[in-house]
């Protein structure tokens, strides 16, 4: 029992010292929003020894093209919110057809999709570019180039892994639910959905954070100003022509980060049992 005692002692310890570790970039980076540029490079001390509030102080300032930290959120959110939505619809409509129906050429659509999981981002983005200015899609008011592609189940990574899930999931349910007279559409929502909740939170969780870190994108197909979201306005407030106020950066950069770890604290044990259960689903 004492020897037990021990080994949870040790284990709780390490596991203390590790989050602290980990932890440690982002609490030095909430307290270099106190710190002058000198003292930045030159401490890596947690406490700052002149507290200065200039970086919280600008923080609101525009930055040309009439933005600021308030409109980039809401930029960033009129991306994010239908982008989240779209794409959780259609991977999980895309995931039940690979999943619960057989039709010729499903295996190998199915491999394609797999295989475009390996294929780099880089690549992609001068076809995307040439195809979406012909559509007339660059810098369009609605964010079209942004968000139109998660209409068709543009993330192959969501569809693999609902499908993964969707596979433990017992097709008797389905057998059951349309001898009481529900049609395909109706087992899907009424009967799969509900079971699926964990890997959908997860799939709207990684959505939302991967958009919220997304800076080539609207880089490449938004150029006024004004609809930058946040990952670009972060660029924009290190004003090299005044000189890096590296305390307004790190406070920008720090208020950009704070929705994607509401979000995730928020869904935390839905988002770790979606990720759980579709890694063991065969």
């Amino acid at each position: 029992m004492k020897k037990k005692r021990i080994r949870i002692i040790i284990q709780y310890m390490f596991l203390s010292v590790s989050g602290f570790v980990m932890l440690y970039p982002l609490i030095w980076m909430f307290s270099a929003t106190f710190k002058t540029n000198s003292e930045i490079f030159g401490s890596i001390s947690l406490f700052p020894e002149n507290p200065v509030t200039g970086g919280y102080k600008n923080l609101f300032n525009d930055y040309g093209g009439n933005i600021n930290i308030i409109r980039a959120m809401v930029n960033t959110l009129i991306i994010i919110v239908p982008k989240v939505i779209f794409t959780v619809v259609s991977s999980t409509m895309t995931a039940y057809g690979f999943s619960r129906f057989n039709f010729r050429g499903k295996k190998l659509l199915f491999a394609l999709l797999v295989f475009t999981l390996f294929i780099p981002d880089s690549v992609m983005m001068i076809p995307q570019f040439i195809m979406f200015s012909k559509f007339g899609w660059i810098d369009s008011p609605f964010y079209t180039a942004l968000i139109v592609p998660s209409l068709f189940a543009f993330e192959g990574y969501f569809i693999f892994m609902l499908v993964q899930f969707m596979r433990g999931i017992p097709i008797e349910l389905d057998e059951a639910a349309r001898i009481d007279g529900c049609e395909s559409w109706q087992v899907l929502i009424h009967i799969i959905s509900p079971v699926m909740k964990p890997a959908i939170v997860s799939c709207a969780v990684f959505q939302f954070i991967w958009t919220s870190n997304d800076f080539m994108g609207p880089l490449l197909y938004v150029n006024t100003p004004s609809a930058y979201p946040l990952s670009v306005f972060v660029k924009l407030s290190m004003d090299a022509d005044s000189g890096f106020q590296w305390n307004r950066v790190l406070a920008v950069s720090l208020v950009s980060v704070i929705p994607s770890l509401i979000v995730f604290f928020c869904s935390q044990r839905t988002f770790t049992d979606g990720i759980t259960a579709g890694a063991l689903k065969k």
